[in-house]
Order: structure tokens, then sequence, then C-alpha cells
């Protein structure tokens, strides 16, 4: 399933990725196992401004069946169920949370070599149709997203983009917020294992006549740690340092300052993930 376009919702992942992943402004902690028969447990822990949160989740694997359950200090449960290949080339998604029995929602995912399609439906009294269509290659793409309420007969959004993936970069154009935002960004890796990388976005928002210009870039200092740092032209500047303590885990510190208001306090965040 992965020699086509892929989905819709790939199309500029790689640079948002660079520019958003992993930088946080708040405390977390994540530990994870593995048990003999195959169960991921992870346990988290999360501090944001003076309030604690955290949640316990399982993951299990048997043959084209993934489950994933986790359970919040809320006592509640977002529980996803994927089945691969139940038809070929297709993957199903079903995902629900209790108490809320409204929040159910089932996907259905098809591949081909030459084009994806994507449909999800919600679950509740005012149900949603999100459908998502992309036609290509590996190499190029170009695609469509859109939402539909049948209750009133209208279109909840609808957006349009283009991709272009090359060995060492990656470029995308995508029109959405139905019609009113253009969002165009490039990312150009340095290395072979795409560690060191640059990263530019501009977006324009033709209701507000505002523009947002963002750079941004990671350099692997050795095998071990990473650090990234964004800017955007409205001054909030952004830097975060990554290493691999121990093998798969994972210590992060990030931050976030205003340039332009420098007696604000800047934010800073602290991420560990342990993993066997």
């Amino acid at each position: 399933m992965s020699c086509g376009p892929g989905l819709f919702s790939d199309i500029g992942k790689k640079a948002r990725d660079l520019l958003t992943r992993d930088y946080i402004s708040d405390q977390k902690i994540s530990v994870s196992t593995t048990t003999a028969t195959g169960v991921a447990i992870t346990s988290t822990a999360t501090k944001k401004g003076g309030l604690s949160s955290g949640d316990v989740g399982t993951v299990y694997k048997y043959n084209n069946i993934l489950v994933d359950v986790k359970v919040d200090t809320e006592s509640k449960i977002a529980t996803t169920l994927t089945f691969t290949e139940i038809v070929p080339s297709t993957k199903t998604i079903a995902s629900f949370k209790l108490p809320d029995f409204n929040s159910g929602k089932i996907e259905v995912q098809y591949f081909h070599c030459h084009a994806t399609l994507a449909s999800a439906v919600s679950l509740n009294q005012t149900p949603t149709i999100d459908l998502s269509t992309t036609i290509g290659t590996p190499s190029f793409v170009i695609g469509a997203e859109a939402g539909y309420e049948p209750s009133s007969g209208r279109l909840t959004k609808y957006t349009a983009g283009i991709g272009v993936n090359k060995p060492d970069s990656n470029a995308s154009i995508i029109l959405g917020d139905k019609g009113d935002t253009i969002k165009a960004s490039y990312i150009h890796h340095l290395d072979e294992l795409k560690k060191t990388a640059c990263v530019g976005e501009i977006t324009r928002r033709f209701s507000l006549n505002e523009n947002t210009f963002t750079v941004g870039g990671s350099y692997a200092v050795d095998s071990l740690t990473m650090v990234k740092a964004k800017l955007n032209d409205h001054g909030k500047l952004g830097a975060l340092l990554q290493h691999e303590i121990i093998p798969k885990s994972l210590v992060t510190l990030s931050s976030e300052m205003d340039t332009k208001a420098l007696d604000k306090t800047p934010k800073f965040g602290l991420a560990l993930a342990l993993k066997p």
C-alpha cells in the first residue's frame, strides 16, 4: 500500500513536522514497555499551566488487527481499531471514546498505485462525511478533500493541494479554509539520513490580507543529538535540543520566545520518552 501517491494528509507533511513536531511548552514524561506476548504499554504524564494529567495506553496487534486503548486520569477511554487488508489494498479504522457515545468515527482508506481514496463518517446525531482523494505517483501528487454535513446540506470544508517529492526535497502548495488560505512550503534535506534540513513556509490569508513567513531547520550534531529552530516574520522564535540518552529513549528541551516583546517570559518545555 506504499507504492502510490499517499493520502491527502501527507501533502506538505514533512515540512509541517519539521516546523511543529517536538516543539512543546509543558512538561511531559512517557514510559513504554513491551510484554512477552507483544502488548505495548505506554504511560504518559503531562503538566501544563499548573495542571497535571496523564493516561495509560495499550497497543496490541493480532494478525491484521491493531487495537489501541488509552485511559486518562478522568476515566475516559479512547479506543482505536485498525483493520488492514480486510479487502485488498484497504485499511479500516474505527475509533470511539467512552463515556462520550457521540465520538464514534469510521474511516476507510483505499490505496492504488496511482490514486488513494479515504472516507470518514462520524457516528453521532448530526453525522458529517469527510472525503479525500489523491492522484499521481510517489514523486508527484494532486489531491483534494471535502467535508459534508447531510443534516444541513452544507460543505463544512474543502481543500486542494499539490505535492512534489524528490529524494532530497519536498515542495507543496495547499489551498484551504474554503479558499481563504493558501500555503506553500519547501523542505530540503542535506544528508542521507534526513536529520539535517532547512525549510521555508509562507501562508497567505486573503480575508485578513495577512502573510506569514516561517523559516526553520534541523541539524544533527552527532548520531545522538539534534537541534531544531524556527522563526517567523511576527518575531516568534522557537528552538529545541533532542538527545538520545539510551537507545530509543529521548529527552527533549524546547523553548519559544517573542523577539518583538522581550519583556515577556519565554515558554519552556521538557519531554522525556523512555522505551525498552
